[in-house]
């Protein structure tokens, strides 16, 4: 008993040991307290995350599991963060939810942890806290939604959105019909079935090693993913036993393989972010390079929106996960562990592809060459990234004239206006929407076109920004320019029409103006007036804390990891 954890507080015959034992007797079998592994059931599951709310069905698979194997399930609702639903970004509590777990994690008798997320932001917060804590822990995703249609076709919640809103400003669809389509695209539990954020980290957990091998994927309303939780909750038992924590699975090869397949799976820009975070909570060498010098060149397989047709429950329907992978097994490394102890590698022998329209053979990608680009010039000195997957080719390399937006709302005051000096060789920005700036980097990056030219039938144009764009988009946008504007980087000083220069086959972006000239310029005033200045509570402890995108946007407090011990004994 005194190997375990919680022993810490339930061994010995004193005062707190009594109290703690005796609070926690409602219902717990008599040898609770006898060396059994009590495992806490990290829980996003909440009304206001709709893409979480069907974790309580979850949680209680992964119960059964835990006390089949001999363990103590014990629920803790965590901070859940709903992509949706809060304002001003989700991104602004990632970091705030991940400590708050952190500190739960820590704080409390558990030997072990369970982890249940499925919206974008819940299962990064949740690796995160797991790794600055390292105790035993294991990812259980939600699962992504089944396909919804719309008049006869397939409809992907979050590139639908983007799809059919811009066919409304373009008077090709009526707002009736854009209204109708709300029920058709949420068609039942799960998270968004594009290969948006939500999709991209629930397959990268496992690629990480963090979930049981072919569990990731699989559809929430299927009943094999009720099978894998109480599977999950078995394993934990053994994990604890193992003495097998995050630390020891997580590696520098593990994220390696991690970027491999965010490539292959044309998966979302958003994971460059979350990986960055996790990384330097664990204190394993990441950096923005390695998403380009390691993906740029990975083929792009599945042919999933946004960047193609298909959606997850096609993914799953084809082979999943493992037959993606083996198609690239080439590229990863062989020595990455899962959650098992065994090597990631091992679980790819039987993966099939029983779709080849879905995952497509390596000698025949989608786009040889799909991962994520980082750039940079005198208008991202410290980077920028874009999707190729997601572009227009002809795009990838582009010069024209900036039509500047100095705020989020000055974009919506003035995009439609008739007199707005734009054409489809301008080149969009909008600043002010980095992690300080507006504040916490809102996915605001793949800024709408100006209507008259959607009127004119163009539907992409050269955009860039500070800020993020959701997974489910598409199109030419530069986003995670670094520094942000807020943090005195030169997107501050550019003018509506400076001429913009993208060429992302040499991986630069910069304005055409003389180094002297845009150095000697003061930031603009109105974008300055915008940036955000929160006086009090954690808006004003993040900004004040913040890294940029280029290291993964965590707060400089919580860089590393504190492990599992408390600093003090309750009294």
């Amino acid at each position: 008993m005194q190997s375990r954890r919680s022993a810490q507080w339930y061994a010995g015959n004193d005062r707190n040991s009594y109290l703690h034992r005796a609070w926690m007797r409602r219902g717990l079998p008599a040898d609770a307290f006898d060396g059994r592994p009590h495992i806490a059931i990290a829980n996003t599951a909440s009304d206001l995350t709709p893409c979480n709310a069907h974790l309580d069905e979850v949680a209680r698979s992964v119960r059964d599991g835990i006390h089949e194997a001999g363990g103590i399930a014990l629920n803790l609702p965590v901070v859940s963060l709903g992509e949706t639903q809060v304002r001003p970004t989700a991104m602004l509590w990632r970091n705030m939810a991940a400590m708050a777990t952190e500190e739960m994690l820590r704080a409390n008798p558990i030997d072990g942890v369970v982890l249940l997320g499925g919206c974008d932001k819940t299962i990064p917060s949740l690796l995160m806290a797991a790794a600055s804590v390292d105790l035993p822990a294991v990812v259980m995703p939600g699962g992504p939604m089944l396909t919804g249609t719309f008049r006869g076709a397939p409809l992907g919640c979050g590139t639908g959105v983007w799809q059919l809103s811009e066919e409304v400003r373009a008077g090709t669809l009526s707002a009736a019909e854009f209204i109708r389509s709300e029920s058709s695209m949420i068609r039942s539990k799960g998270h968004c079935n594009t290969m948006g954020t939500a999709s991209t980290m629930g397959l990268l957990a496992e690629v990480l090693g963090m979930t049981l091998p072919g569990v990731a994927g699989i559809p929430a309303p299927d009943s094999r993913l009720l099978e894998a939780a109480h599977a999950t909750g078995v394993h934990v038992v053994d994990m604890i036993d193992a003495g097998r924590r995050p630390s020891a699975v997580m590696s520098r090869g593990s994220f390696l393989n991690a970027i491999v397949a965010l490539a292959a799976l044309g998966g979302s820009t958003n994971a460059v972010v979350h990986l960055l975070a996790i990384a330097g909570r664990l204190g394993v060498e990441l950096t923005q390079d390695d998403f380009d010098r390691t993906g740029a060149h990975v083929p792009l397989l599945v042919d999933l929106q946004p960047a193609g047709r298909f959606l997850m429950d096609d993914l799953h329907r084809a082979g999943g996960l493992h037959a993606v992978l083996n198609e690239v097994r080439d590229l990863l490394d062989p020595a990455a562990l899962t959650v098992t102890g065994r090597p990631l590698v091992e679980y790819l022998d039987s993966a099939q592809v029983y779709d080849r329209e879905v995952i497509r053979p390596r000698e025949q990608p989608l786009q040889p060459a799909a991962g994520i680009a980082v750039l940079y010039g005198n208008l991202a000195p410290d980077g920028a990234v874009i999707k190729p997957a997601a572009a227009s080719p002809e795009l990838l390399s582009h010069r024209g004239p900036a039509v500047v937006f100095d705020s989020i709302e000055d974009l919506h005051a003035r995009l439609d206006d008739p007199d707005l000096g734009v054409t489809a060789d301008s080149v969009l920005i909008l600043r002010g929407c980095g992690p300080k700036g507006y504040p916490g980097m809102p996915e605001v990056a793949n800024l709408p076109l100006p209507a008259k030219l959607l009127a004119e039938g163009i539907r992409d144009m050269v955009r860039i920004c500070d800020g993020r764009m959701s997974g489910t988009a598409y199109g030419t946008v530069v986003l995670h320019v670094t520094p942000e504007a807020a943090a005195g980087g030169p997107l501050a000083k550019v003018r509506t029409g400076d001429i913009i220069v993208l060429d992302v086959a040499a991986r630069r972006l910069d304005v055409d103006v003389p180094d002297a000239e845009l150095a000697a310029r003061a930031p603009a005033a109105a974008a300055v007036n915008a940036f955000a200045r929160p006086r009090r509570g954690w808006e004003r402890l993040y900004v004040d804390t913040v890294g940029q995108a280029n290291t993964g946007a965590d707060c400089d407090f919580l860089l590393g990891s504190s492990g599992d011990e408390v600093s003090r004994e309750s009294h």
